[in-house]
């Protein structure tokens, strides 16, 4: 008996089949269609599809016999894998060098003919074999050579399919997990950030009725904006708290365009010089969170990083059958054109200070592109170095 070399990628081969997850799977329907189908066509008592693992060689589907798997050194897949051939046919293997003293031959099962067709995926790896076997001298035809070759094709596309939806599951998975994360952790920064606010107001109320009790109003209004900051914070953290999951993003409430953009500019610090221009109020029907935060992080932006004398800030709206778009545009730095096309990535950050001398952490655009293609919108950004940026966001009605 002359047993098969190791292919030459081997190694490689063996990767490349355990990303199948086929090995030692479940019998599936499908597969086992095919394996009659070749029977039938070739008139053969046996149809496999055989994997050709480390050690053994494993049958995903069979079709007339009892056998699950075999020993890899008597295989004849394991010659079929071999050399890039079509198919390796054995018309007689009693007469055959490579397998005329195998067991396969010699003892019970008695093979005596073997066609097969490895099946050899896209990146030139030949993960087993589709064949089939009988107990008496035979040749195929060419039609029935031309099918198996066929049915080869078919099984591999099986293969990938199923590669492909485990690929999809590992995916969906892992969203499932960060998802679960992004919800603990927002859940954690909101409450971090309600408690000492609450703790701010309280301070706040007892100032306010020290000052009244003593009859200087000199503090009054400070106080008031304060108070006023504290609670919209307040409410926006609450807000976060109730809306931390994924799924809550695409959750659609009816609210005015007027308050959710009062609420946004009063959370923000904007120095008396702005000139803010916003649009006429609007009923809109859709994620009121997601829209707010988005806003919150374009204006905030259009905020801190304007240079002009006499800043300008405007935020238009058009409604359409489908959806909503927004515009918000400032006579600031405008961005450079080579880094530009990186604003949106998370993480990303320029470096450069604000005018009140912080520096950004890349968070913002990139969460406000992930909520953008949650809810299937679009942003995009056109920007002059120097004069300023218009950022243009859309978001579909459901």
């Amino acid at each position: 008996m002359k047993t098969a070399r190791l292919p030459e990628n081997e190694s490689a081969r063996l990767i490349a089949l355990s990303s199948y997850q086929l090995m030692d799977s479940e019998q599936e329907q499908n597969y086992d269609d095919l394996a009659l189908l070749a029977a039938e066509i070739c008139q053969t008592p046996v149809a496999l599809i055989t994997l050709i693992g480390e050690q053994r060689q494993w049958f995903k589907s069979r079709y007339g016999t009892e056998l699950t798997e075999n020993h890899r050194d008597y295989t004849f897949c394991s010659h079929a894998i071999l050399d890039g051939q079509e198919i390796m046919i054995v018309s007689d293997a009693r007469t055959d060098e490579r397998f005329s003293d195998n067991p396969m031959v010699t003892g019970e099962h008695k093979v005596v003919f073997y066609a097969g067709v490895p099946l050899v995926n896209s990146e030139g790896y030949a993960l087993g074999s589709i064949c089939v076997i009988g107990n008496e001298k035979k040749q195929l035809n060419d039609s029935q050579i031309r099918a198996l070759k066929i049915l080869g094709r078919q099984t591999l596309q099986l293969m990938e399919l199923r590669k492909k939806a485990c690929e999809y599951e590992k995916v969906n998975k892992d969203l499932a997990e960060s998802n679960s994360f992004i919800q603990r952790f927002a859940e954690r920064v909101a409450h971090d950030i309600k408690n000492p606010l609450g703790n701010i107001m309280l301070t706040l109320q007892a100032l306010s009725a020290k000052t009244k009790k003593a009859g200087d109003e000199s503090y009054s209004r400070f106080i008031e904006l304060s108070m006023n900051s504290a609670k919209n914070l307040l409410s926006y953290v609450n807000e976060l708290l109730g809306n931390s999951s994924a799924q809550a993003q695409q959750n659609q409430d009816a609210f005015s365009l007027s308050a959710l953009l009062k609420e946004v500019l009063d959370m923000l610090t904007i120095p008396d010089n702005y000139k803010i221009k916003l649009p006429a109020d609007a009923e809109l029907f859709c994620s009121r969170i997601a829209l707010e935060q988005m806003l919150l992080n374009l204006l905030s932006n259009a905020v801190r990083y304007n240079d002009k004398v006499y800043p300008e800030i405007e935020v238009s709206f058009e409604p359409t059958d489908a959806g909503y778009s927004f515009v918000v545009r400032d006579n600031g730095r405008g961005i450079p054109l080579e880094v530009r096309e990186r604003i949106f990535e998370h993480g990303y950050c320029s470096g450069l200070p604000d005018r009140f001398e912080k520096k950004g952490n890349g968070i913002g655009l990139g969460a406000v592109r992930s909520q953008v293609e949650r809810l299937n919108g679009t942003i995009k950004v056109e920007s002059v170095e120097g004069q300023g940026s218009d950022f243009f966001l859309y978001l579909p009605k459901y």
